[in-house]
C-alpha cells in the first residue's frame, strides 16, 4: 500500500498513513467515469418540460375556407402546427431521464476518479475538520495555508463531528464539505482538490474495494 503524508489544520505533515491501492491506485477507467457523471448530471434533469399538441391547444378546430375553389392549400384546421397559436409538432414532454448504472461498473468509477486524484497529487489526508466554533473566517484561513484558491472538496467521515466545520465552509464558493456515503463521481471529476480526513481516507478505502 501506498504511503501518503497526513496534515494538521496548519499545513505541517505530522505523519504518514497507508491508503488503500486497490481504491487510490489503479488504471483509471475513463469510460466508467464518464458513464458515472452522465449518470449523475441525467439524475439532476426535472423532465418537467411540456408542449401542446393539437390536441390539447385552445380554438376551434372548424376547417378554416372550403376545401377547393379558393386557390389555396388545403387546411384543416387553424390548430395545426403551421398556424399562428397553433400546436408545437413534436415538442417535448414530461419525462424521466434517469440511467441505470451496474454497480461493479459505479465502484470502478469511485475508484478511477479517486486514483486519477491521486495520481495527479490533487489529494490530501488531513487529520481532521474539527472547528471549535462556526467561523467562516476559519475555514478561509485553512484553505489559504494549504494554497487552495480553486474548487476544493473535503470529505469527512460520518462517525466525526464536522458540523462546525460544515457551516463555516456552507458560503464560500470554492469550497464543500460532504461525508463519505454523499462522496458521488462528479464532484471528485468537477473539484481541482480532495481533501480526505484520515478517518474518511481509511474508510472510503473499504467501501469502494471490491
Amino acid at each position: 500500500m501506498a504511503q501518503i503524508d497526513v496534515y494538521n489544520q496548519n499545513a505541517e505533515v505530522v505523519k504518514q498513513v497507508e491508503l488503500n491501492d486497490a481504491v487510490f491506485a489503479i488504471e483509471p477507467n475513463q469510460q466508467a467515469i464518464y458513464d458515472a457523471v452522465l449518470t449523475y448530471l441525467a439524475g439532476l434533469r426535472q423532465g418537467t418540460h411540456s408542449t401542446k399538441t393539437r390536441h390539447f391547444v385552445s380554438g376551434s378546430g372548424k376547417k378554416p375556407f372550403r376545401q377547393k375553389g379558393t386557390g389555396r392549400a388545403r387546411q384543416g384546421s387553424t390548430r395545426a402546427t403551421q398556424w399562428r397559436h397553433g400546436a408545437i409538432a413534436f415538442g417535448p414532454h414530461p419525462r424521466k431521464y434517469n440511467l441505470k448504472m451496474n454497480r461493479k461498473v459505479r465502484r470502478l468509477a469511485y475508484r478511477s476518479a479517486l486514483s486519477e486524484k491521486n495520481a495527479e497529487k490533487n489529494l490530501t489526508v488531513i487529520e481532521n475538520l474539527s472547528f471549535d466554533e462556526m467561523k467562516t473566517k476559519k475555514a478561509v484561513e485553512l484553505l489559504k495555508k494549504f494554497g487552495f484558491d480553486r474548487k476544493t472538496l473535503f470529505v469527512a467521515d460520518p462517525s466525526e463531528d464536522v458540523e462546525n466545520a460544515y457551516v463555516s465552509m456552507r458560503n464560500i464558493p470554492n469550497a464543500a464539505l460532504v461525508t463519505v456515503p454523499q462522496l458521488n463521481v462528479y464532484d471528485i471529476a468537477n473539484a481541482d482538490k480532495i481533501v480526505f480526513t484520515e478517518a474518511a481516507a481509511a474508510t472510503a478505502g473499504e467501501v469502494f474495494a471490491e
